[in-house]
């Protein structure tokens, strides 16, 4: 899929024309969608968190941005919507209601503070509403090519950094997870991320909690060290995508218990990958990864879905996860992350963003898999 040729190349144009498409397909009369990133990925403009309501109302016709009016200089303009700014004492909800006339159905931003829903739905009283996810949701998870070039772009960056790490060239041991972890932080804004999004480390026993917060423990010798990063890195339209990656070292020789545990989980994580064809369904990826981890003996272990589609967001369309039957197609982008954690002991994960092709499966990163041993 290529960018719209308009505005500079800018991909807005497109994606509103596919959102209308999918209100047809759907019987949906308008979207509404404010803080999130249904916005940023529709205008190029990533609202404030504020409770002055932004809001993005794209109908068959129209598409106009209702932006508080001491915000409107940060709106890049466009050829495709209409920026309405609105002033102190204006009734912005409104200006939003106003753009929708007799909508019976609209789909409104799952990230939208619950206020603004209320108050939008006090005056549509005879409208039904539903989740904005339903329409932009499968849109999104098809990344057209400059969205895939931004992914792998990222996800170069952050290579860089876990292959540092396997290098021993990030001081471990001595050091307090917290530390490395604003270590991995200040690398990912040095590799061109405009923000950090995560960077977990998790050292020894603390590796066995998958999302655990790096805190005040001193990194010693002779133990795991599991890293888990990711920041987002913005386009030339304002547009961020994101990068994510996993990577486990050892402080020391590498004892032969372990160096099989790792083996299997390595072995699994290649099997997730090499599932991904276009056309299989999500839920096959999730399988080919736990089949080889419960054949080893550790299924009980692996505590998590297989992965999680990626792009203006950290998590979102497709997940690789059982009981997902939605096929995959060529453009989806997702992570292959299986874990193996062993309460009280140490844990282990191996992630890489995949990209479907219609000639196979394509890993975004390029990071050593192996289970490095550093001092």
């Amino acid at each position: 899929m290529n960018l719209a040729e308009s505005d500079g190349g800018a991909p807005f144009a497109a994606r509103i024309g596919r959102v209308r498409a999918r209100l047809d397909e759907l019987g949906v009369d308008a979207l509404m969608v404010s803080v999130g990133p249904d916005l940023p990925w529709l205008t190029g403009y990533e609202a404030m968190p504020l409770e002055r309501v932004t809001m993005a109302v794209v109908t068959r016709d129209a598409c106009s941005l209702i932006v508080p009016a001491l915000e409107a200089p940060r709106v890049a303009p466009r050829d495709h919507f209409d920026v309405v700014p609105w002033g102190e004492t204006d009734d912005p909800i409104g200006l939003v209601v106003d753009r929708v006339g007799g909508a019976r159905k609209v789909a409104f931003g799952d990230r939208t503070w619950a206020r603004f829903l209320i108050e939008v739905q006090d005056r549509l009283s005879d409208t039904v509403f539903v989740r904005s996810n339903e329409v932009t949701g499968p849109l999104r998870a098809v990344k057209d090519d400059h969205e895939i070039a931004m992914l792998r772009r990222a996800g170069a960056a952050v290579d860089a950094i876990a292959s540092d790490l396997q290098a021993g060239h990030i001081g471990l041991i001595g050091r307090t997870e917290a530390e490395v972890s604003a270590d991995l932080g200040r690398r990912i804004v040095e590799a061109g991320h405009h923000r950090v999004n995560f960077a977990i480390v998790a050292a020894g026993p603390n590796a066995a909690s998958p999302h655990h917060e790096a805190g005040s423990r001193i990194i010693g010798p002779d133990e795991v060290v599991l890293c888990d990063f990711g920041g987002t890195m913005f386009d030339e339209w304002g547009v961020g995508y994101c990068s994510d990656i996993t990577r486990c070292v050892w402080t020391g020789a590498i004892p032969a218990e372990v160096a099989e545990i790792y083996g299997l989980l390595h072995e699994a994580q290649a099997a997730g990958v090499a599932a991904g064809r276009v056309g299989v369904r999500c839920e096959d990826v999730d399988r080919a990864c736990r089949d080889v981890i419960e054949n080893g003996g550790y299924g009980e272990y692996f505590i998590h879905r297989t992965g999680h589609g990626i792009g203006v967001e950290e998590h979102e369309d497709p997940y690789m996860v059982v009981g997902n039957t939605d096929r995959i197609e060529a453009g989806h982008c997702y992570s292959v992350e299986p874990g193996i954690y062993l309460p009280g002991r140490f844990g282990f994960r191996l992630e890489d963003i995949v990209v479907a092709t219609v000639d196979g499966p394509l890993p975004l990163n390029e990071a050593d898999h192996s289970l490095a041993a550093v001092g």
